[in-house]
């Protein structure tokens, strides 16, 4: 059985199937890691450590308690329970855990808000999704 390895066996070796969500890429940005720059996949993406610049993700972001995101979110889905300063654009929902900071506006149909977090900004639940996915295409260049 080699080091990457990924399929999933049960207690008698036999192979499990893969739910449809392990389909889905996922990608992580460790603790000790920082990004400079934005980064974009269809799938999801995990921060843990720190990200200075623009992230788009198909499918989700989760921002682990500690991460920090200088930068705007383009997603489907975000669940946030570190910091982030910049918008937040999701065209399905956006979950702010009680340890999350967001400073900037958010931008989705649905919300959830556990008591603790903090948010510095605008909640603006559009119920037009048009509205969403056209803020998702749009590409923004801080460097000018």
């Amino acid at each position: 059985m080699g080091i990457f390895n990924n399929q999933a066996r049960d207690d008698q070796g036999n192979e499990l199937r893969r739910r449809r969500t392990d389909q889905i890429p996922f990608s992580i940005i460790a603790s000790d890691m920082t990004v400079i720059g934005d980064l974009e996949t269809e799938g999801v993406v995990r921060v843990e450590g720190r990200v200075r610049g623009t992230v788009r993700a198909g499918a989700q972001v989760l921002v682990a308690a500690g991460a920090t995101i200088e930068g705007d979110l383009h997603t489907q889905e975000a669940v946030v329970a570190g910091q982030v300063s910049g918008a937040i654009i999701a065209r399905e929902r956006v979950e702010l855990q009680a340890t999350a900071v967001v400073t900037g506006d958010i931008h989705t149909p649905r919300i959830a808000i556990v008591e603790g977090a903090k948010v510095s900004g605008e909640v603006k639940m559009d119920a037009d999704k048009s509205a969403l996915e056209a803020g998702m295409s749009t590409r923004v260049d801080k460097t000018a």
